[in-house]
């Protein structure tokens, strides 16, 4: 009986995950309501004129005006990418994570809900990532209102910006901090050992703490995105695969330094270029 449940869970919460994926990737590819498409954003709005502000340090994009209304589209597609970004590596957390809500309710009295405790667990995680967002949108205002960051193309209009991005988020990858909180996203089983809480707060909880670890991973990575446009679908398919391998793959901690090492280079590259 209850590998049968096992197996319909893991059927539900699966296919739950996959639409959530689908849609979020749909939306971010069709312009996430901004009135672009996201395959063409990086290449068709402005692109020359955002190539001569890169070859200028002391150029400036147009700034952009910030309207409440266009604040909170942005904050929406800045979350909606990250929920597409992120849920393939969060798959197998989210996944064993039901499992074991569904094994702790097969051996306890009380009435549960393994699937509404894993929403809960899904729900928290992505409160984090919310947060993050709202950080990256402030910053995107921020970084737009100086002029180094194209208002249209969404992407990087200063080569000295784009060189620290890049050289910062290559330093972090060979931080003890980055392999701490990589370690966590990479053992789903130790982390859920370690930090369990029963019912459905603390599933909520858990998922935070999870969301916490992830986004300690992965924020310098989703920095990028401000070099290559944030919009730009090959920039974000690039950096989720990214994530993805350094969270799933045998080798994954040695493919964040090794990324790292390229990201140093590249930023010197980028600064060093005529």
């Amino acid at each position: 009986m209850i590998e049968t449940l096992l197996r319909r869970d893991r059927l539900i919460v699966t296919a739950g995950l996959v639409i959530l994926f689908l849609l979020a990737a749909a939306w971010t590819l069709s312009g996430a309501g901004l009135g672009m498409s996201g395959a063409a954003a990086p290449m068709d709005m402005d692109m020359d004129m955002d190539m001569d502000m890169d070859m200028d340090m002391g150029a400036k994009a147009p700034a952009s005006h910030w309207s409440p209304g266009r604040s909170a589209l942005l904050l929406a597609m800045w979350w909606v990418m990250m929920i597409a970004m992120m849920t393939p590596s969060a798959a197998p957390m989210i996944l064993l994570f039901a499992r074991v809500s569904r094994q702790t309710a097969a051996q306890s009295s009380l009435a549960s809900s393994p699937l509404a405790h894993t929403a809960a667990f899904l729900a928290g995680y992505l409160l984090i990532w919310l947060a993050f967002s709202l950080l990256a949108t402030t910053l995107q205002a921020r970084l737009e209102g100086l002029g180094l960051v194209a208002a249209m193309s969404m992407w990087s209009a200063n080569r000295l910006l784009s060189a620290s991005v890049l050289a910062a988020a290559g330093i972090y990858q060979l931080t003890p901090l980055k392999n701490s909180c990589l370690l966590h996203c990479r053992a789903p089983a130790a982390f859920l050992t370690s930090h369990w809480r029963p019912g459905a707060c603390g599933a909520l909880q858990l998922g935070l703490r999870h969301g916490a670890w992830c986004v300690g991973c992965c924020w310098a990575l989703m920095a990028l995105l401000f070099v290559g446009g944030v919009m730009n679908p090959v920039w974000i398919a690039a950096i989720a695969i990214l994530v993805l391998l350094e969270k799933l793959a045998p080798a994954g901690a040695l493919l964040s330094r090794v990324s790292g090492v390229v990201l140093i280079g590249w930023a010197a590259a980028t600064l060093l270029a005529s």
